[in-house]
């Protein structure tokens, strides 16, 4: 691997080690278990924002209309946030978690109206994330699935190809074109959803390496928060990949 960390991740850009300075040893490096302990942080805290725009939701008896800015401003702030993170590394302490309170925001508004609208998809959207996750750790872990840079490029080239349709289809929404193969409950529109679900659940094992390549280069300890980040980055985009997969599923 060297110094050359791909990443399809969005937040584990090629050149995320190269332009950084190394910490001699000891306690100021990062470390995987300190990367697990921030990783369990920032779930907890997106799942207290989250509870808190769910509880909102249904004490207000409100037909989703009054989540709408919650679900604004959890996904804009969040996407701002990103990209702070993204560019400045050093700021991964503060900014991660001010992330992952925003994205709870965004899920725990969408979560609750798609709950309404699809009783029981919620808990199941995040137990095929949860169980998809420790699956992807143990695959790595056991060798089964190695992060080869031929596996990285192709990964990398599907997650780009994806991001591109959906930013197309986002912008085609604004001229009144509706992307039915993406958002409608054809087989084709599944077929789809379960591509990306498998390409969304591979960044897994890039992060994983991502994680113990640099324990092993010995980055700087606020790089356990970045990590942390990358993986809730990819956390939070399986479950909602999964949760427009069951509303397809749910509406056939």
């Amino acid at each position: 691997m060297g110094m050359d960390m791909r990443s399809s991740n969005p937040a584990l850009p090629a050149n995320t080690f190269s332009s950084l300075r190394y910490a001699a040893s000891g306690s100021d490096v990062m470390t995987v278990q300190g990367t697990v302990y921030k990783t369990l942080l920032l779930l907890t805290l997106t799942m207290l924002s989250a509870g808190w725009t769910w509880m909102k939701f249904y004490k207000s008896g409100d037909n989703g209309a009054l989540m709408t800015p919650w679900v604004g401003i959890g996904l804009l702030g969040g996407f701002i946030m990103a990209l702070v993170t993204v560019f400045k590394k050093e700021w991964a302490p503060v900014t991660a978690p001010i992330y992952a309170l925003l994205e709870g925001l965004f899920i725990g508004a969408l979560s609750a109206q798609l709950e309404t609208a699809y009783p029981g998809i919620v808990i199941q959207a995040a137990g095929l994330t949860f169980g998809t996750m420790f699956a992807m750790l143990l695959a790595y872990q056991s060798g089964l699935i190695k992060p080869t840079e031929k596996f990285k490029m192709g990964v990398i080239a599907a997650t780009g190809g994806i991001m591109l349709v959906y930013l197309a289809a986002f912008v085609l929404s604004f001229f009144g074109i509706q992307a039915s193969f993406l958002y409608g409950s054809s087989l084709l529109s599944i077929g789809i959803s379960l591509f990306v679900i498998v390409i969304a659940a591979l960044n897994f094992i890039i992060d994983f390496d991502f994680i113990e390549q640099g324990a092993r280069q010995n980055v700087p300890k606020y790089m356990e928060w970045y990590g942390a980040f990358a993986m809730m980055v990819t956390l939070i985009w399986l479950y909602m990949e999964f949760l427009r997969l069951l509303s397809k599923l749910r509406n056939r």
